[in-house]
């Protein structure tokens, strides 16, 4: 993600939405004005239902393909930098296997 190497990326073929930490996006020094602000409430994994400050668009590079992914952003603290959910994994066709801790998709699709 632009020209950073993120490590703990979830993935969650149980959650709704692809989720992006503000924290995530400070570190990433990404300007926090591209946040198109919305009106969606999101159950964290505590079952606490929390609003979220609005979506983003980020173009991220999984393994040689580019995928443009519009994310959520929460302020809370996690576990991980991002959550790829079902719209993305459904979107690309992706396999995730998560005893194996690997994602398996089409690399002759072009994603953007």
């Amino acid at each position: 993600m632009r020209g950073y190497y993120v490590k703990r990326v979830m993935l969650d073929g149980g959650s709704g939405v692809d989720i992006c930490p503000l924290s995530t996006l400070q570190r990433m020094k990404i300007d926090t004005e591209r946040i198109r602000p919305n009106n969606i409430c999101v159950c964290a994994f505590d079952g606490i239902k929390r609003d979220t400050i609005g979506d983003i668009d980020l173009i991220l590079t999984i393994g040689p393909i580019d995928f443009k992914v519009t994310f959520q952003v929460l302020d809370m603290d996690t576990s991980y930098n991002f959550l790829l959910g079902k719209p993305w994994i459904h979107a690309v066709g992706a396999v995730p296997f998560t005893l194996h801790q690997m994602v398996k998709f089409n690399t002759k699709i072009r994603r953007l």
